[in-house]
């Protein structure tokens, strides 16, 4: 009654395996994940804001204008959406906001020399790193630097610092190895800058 319809159409959901309206191969349905939009504008804004450009026969027109968005935000879901364990986030280094965690276990004075050593290091090698000196039990540490997704985290604690040795942890998988406490800095940059 209010609206004149000059087309009507029969639209529902499709499943997979039915046959494409176009070429007739089987339809895949698949998830996925919007990261950016485009919208046609037209010259709707820009003849309101008196925006003209001149065409190729030298006469003024409206600019065609669109809109093209790919926000932080988008690409930041999409990246956990993607990249995450029961445990929580699991960023790839080239898009982590910090590339390691210094955890020391301990606040005795080697240990925390040793701790502060990695991270200057670190620091110094061009890695983004945190020093996670809280006075929190190791196990808080531990989950929050896997949960927030930090790529690497070097352990440093009185009982391996007597072997000669601290832990270096991959987020992705879990993988650990022993480096003693003046290589780990080298050991992790090696590693990340591999995956940037």
């Amino acid at each position: 009654r209010d609206i004149a319809v000059g087309r009507w159409l029969d639209v529902r959901r499709v499943n997979a395996g039915e046959g494409c309206a176009e070429c007739g191969a089987p339809l895949e349905v698949l998830k996925a994940i919007e990261i950016g939009h485009i919208f046609k504008l037209g010259t709707k804004y820009s003849e309101a804001m008196g925006a003209r450009v001149l065409d190729e026969a030298g006469q003024e027109r409206p600019i065609v204008m669109g809109s093209y968005g790919i926000g932080l935000g988008r690409q930041m879901a999409a990246v956990v959406e993607e990249h995450h364990d029961e445990a929580g986030i699991v960023w790839p280094v080239s898009v982590a906001p910090f590339e390691a965690v210094v955890t020391p276990v301990a606040a005795d004075a080697a240990t925390t020399a040793a701790a502060e050593s990695i991270y200057r290091e670190l620091l110094e090698r061009g890695i983004e790193a945190l020093l996670d000196d809280r006075d929190e039990r190791p196990g808080v540490k531990f989950a929050d630097a896997e949960l927030i997704g930090i790529p690497y985290r070097v352990t440093v604690g009185p009982r391996r610092l007597a072997e000669g040795k601290v832990e270096v942890v991959r987020r992705q998988g879990r993988a650990t190895q022993m480096a003693a406490p003046g290589e780990a800095a080298a050991v992790v940059a090696a590693a990340v800058i591999a995956e940037r």
